[in-house]
């Protein structure tokens, strides 16, 4: 809300400089000797302006409007007392400010000076629609005004309509300059002019002022796991550069827990920290407890600070007390990003790291250690820790001769169970690029790289534990675009085809393989030298991809896209599984197809076909709505056959998040993640909405429908409240 704390201040700020007003009407002269007096007058044009000798007024009447700088005064009339150097508006007084904000009443009295001074039928309204009204307003000292019988919305009231959707009415409000903060007493939250809650004392501050301390609006709800629950949150503004929110929750079924976010910022980065402890017994899904009490929590945190104008360094940290903490608590933020790498789902990863980059050169070094929290998979042990990652990149322009990069990287992996290993590896990689007549786009490239192994625990080692590698690779890739343009739509064909020669049987030494493990052939890598990520793995031999792309794009925004293609190799490589699509000679069909429009919707979609039946062996495809005041809809399906996954075992899944509004500001809210093969739904959810452009108000029904040791499938009802300028209750909101 723009700065209500100055509401009654600016109504009368054009009224205080009324002796120039009256010696205007007067004398009918402007004097130049003084320049600041000059530009402390009053623009004054009125019906009828006149001077009350026996009295000592002076009077303006109809049709009264006052120019002071930028700020616009008009009123049904005006008096300035010259023996009091008191200053009266009466009637229809409306002021309006250079930014747009308009301050209204019937009746406005003040000194000279500006101290103190009374307002009656006072009401305000900011160019975003926000309002504020009191009977009375009253400027006590140059720091405090107060209102009787105060209303405050951030709403804006549409033609027609007489009830905010959500307001604060109040017996009386004290608007505190000095400290910026509003203070309600008696005061009662309204919904659609509903009384819901009473507070017999209320503050909040202004939202244009700086941080201040308080209460937040609590978060709320009910689950079959620990019951129904209420969490109060206090902000507490340390300093310019540090809060903490301290957010206890208590729950009906089991013991209460602490929760702290704080956050501070340095002259050269920042830190965020999110933990909570709770001295409670592990329970399950209907809240039963399963064993004593023990002390509980989990602490997420992370840092970045800058070294130098290239150079940073970061930190992060997620930890828990137990592995099933975070989903008895239902706790947010386990798979954010933190740090430069990312974790895998229901693994915690904490990072120590540096990461440098300029216009022609990259390095990032990093520490990292993990800790599983499923009760199944590789045991935690045999996790390795990463002591450390290196990786760098320096790039060379040769201008007609094309662009050279230098590349360098060691993974030093160290576990309590297990293969240790140590690699080291150089490489330099070479491309350039000509158009030669007839359109036609060559490409020749050439890449090289050495590794160098130290490996502990791997029984096919010999006593020497190193094992030394050279790979490379040099080809050329062609395209030819064709482009049509038209009157309603643009095509571009454009056929292309990669070759290359590569070192032969690369993979024949044993090497552990850590990094490639889970990789799969896709359209973004059928035309690299090297088509397998990471280090452990290489394509040898001699490889061909070709594939043909396809655009078209209309003039209203509308686009399709389009690539098909596959893979060619000359020998088969044993080392290369079935789901990486790079086993035998030919891979499968890759197709990847896209559908744009505008900024409203686009699906996306990948597609791998048997190389013999063109069955389909693996589909995925996303799909995003985006229609203002219709729908807002993500929807992500996948379809795995179990011929091309590791586990043997067909997967089929769909994910689905979004909001229909059905009518006017009443909206759907839907979420549901279900896995078909399993006949499974693990996450679920429907609820109705309510969205204004003040306000957003949810009610929820969720289901979890894993099991995970003695956490079952669990429900809860949850309510999410949000309020332009107040704040937000509940918990996640579609985004």
């Amino acid at each position: 809300m723009a700065s209500l704390k100055i509401s009654l201040a600016s109504l009368l700020v054009a009224t205080a400089a009324l002796p120039a007003i009256a010696q205007d009407t007067e004398t009918k002269e402007v004097s130049e000797q003084d320049d600041a007096v000059v530009e402390e007058r009053v623009i004054l044009d009125a019906d009828n302006a006149y001077v009350l000798e026996n009295e000592n007024l002076v009077v303006a009447e109809g049709n009264v409007r006052a120019e002071y700088g930028e700020r616009v005064l008009t009123a049904d009339k005006l008096t300035y007392n010259r023996e009091t150097g008191r200053v009266r508006a009466q009637g229809d007084i409306v002021i309006t400010e250079p930014d747009g904000t308009e301050r209204f009443a019937e009746e406005i009295e003040t000194d000279s000076r500006l101290v103190d001074g009374f307002a009656t039928g006072f009401s305000l309204r900011t160019p975003e629609g926000e309002t504020a009204a009191a009977n009375t307003a009253e400027r006590r000292n140059e720091t405090i005004t107060e209102l009787d019988r105060a209303v405050f919305t951030a709403c804006e009231l549409c033609e027609g309509q007489s009830t905010p959707t959500w307001s604060i009415r109040a017996r009386k409000a004290v608007l505190n300059e000095e400290t910026g903060m509003f203070t309600y007493r008696d005061a009662v939250f309204e919904i659609a002019g509903v009384p819901v809650v009473y507070f017999p004392y209320f503050s909040h501050p202004d939202p244009q002022s700086e941080r201040r301390s308080g209460f937040l609006v609590p978060r709320f709800g009910a689950s079959t796991k620990y019951g129904a629950f209420l969490q109060p949150r206090y902000y507490w503004a340390i300093s310019p550069y540090q809060d903490l929110v301290v957010a206890p929750a208590f729950y009906t079924k089991i013991d209460p827990r602490l929760e702290f976010d704080y956050r501070k910022r340095f002259y050269s980065g920042d830190v965020n920290m999110n933990f909570s402890f709770t001295n409670e017994a592990r329970f399950d899904d209907d809240g039963e407890r399963l064993n004593n009490k023990a002390f509980r929590g989990h602490f997420f945190a992370d840092g970045r600070f800058r070294i130098s104008e290239d150079w940073d360094w970061g930190f992060a940290v997620e930890e828990a007390s137990d592995d099933l903490y975070t989903d008895r608590y239902d706790v947010d933020g386990e798979n954010d990003r933190r740090g430069i790498y990312y974790s895998q789902p229901k693994t915690l990863l904490s990072q120590l790291y540096t990461q440098g980059q300029a216009k022609n050169w990259y390095v990032d070094a990093s520490i990292q250690t993990f800790d599983n929290l499923q009760a199944q998979g590789i045991a935690e042990d045999r996790i390795a820790d990463v002591l450390p990652l290196i990786n760098s990149q320096y790039d060379v322009d040769f201008g007609k001769y094309g662009y050279l990069s230098l590349t360098g990287s060691a993974a030093f992996l160290e576990r309590v169970e297990g293969v240790d290993s140590r690699r080291a590896s150089a490489g330099a990689d070479w491309s350039t690029q000509r158009i030669i007549p007839g359109g036609l786009i060559v490409e020749p490239f050439a890449e090289a790289r050495f590794d160098y192994y130290n490996i502990n625990d791997f029984p096919t080692v010999d006593e020497s534990n190193t094992i030394t590698r050279g790979v490379g690779s040099t080809g050329v890739k062609l395209s030819m675009p064709f482009y049509r343009p038209g009157r309603n739509v643009d095509l571009l064909v454009e056929p292309i085809v990669m070759g290359a020669v590569s070192t032969g049987t690369p993979n024949d030494e044993p090497i552990p393989i850590e990094d490639g493990a889970f990789f799969e052939l896709d359209t973004s890598s059928l035309f690299d030298a090297n088509a397998q990520a990471g280090y452990d793995l290489y394509e040898g031999d001699k490889k061909l991809g070709a594939g043909i792309s396809a655009t078209a794009r209309w003039k209203n925004g509308f686009e399709i896209s389009g690539l098909v293609g596959r893979r060619w190799r000359s020998e088969a490589d044993p080392a290369f599984d079935v789901p990486s699509n790079l086993d035998g000679t030919v891979s499968d069909w890759l197709v990847s197809a896209s559908v744009e429009f505008n900024d409203y919707f686009s699906i996306d979609t990948k597609l791998r076909l048997d190389d013999d039946s063109l069955d389909i062996n693996r589909l995925d495809t996303a799909l995003n709505v985006n229609i203002e005041d219709i729908a807002r809809t993500k929807a992500i399906y996948y379809r795995i056959d179990e011929s091309i996954t590791r586990s043997g075992v067909r997967q089929e899944g769909l994910f689905l998040l979004g909001e229909v509004f059905v009518r006017d500001n009443i909206l759907i809210l839907f979420e549901l993640q279900r896995e078909f093969e399993q006949n499974l739904n693990i996450r679920q959810g429907i609820g109705i909405g309510y969205e204004d452009d003040c306000s957003r108000f949810e009610l929820v029904y969720e289901r979890q429908g894993t099991t995970n040791r003695e956490l079952g499938p669990s429900e809860s009802i949850v309510f999410r409240f949000g309020f332009k300028t107040i704040g937000e209750l509940g918990s996640r909101n579609f985004d």
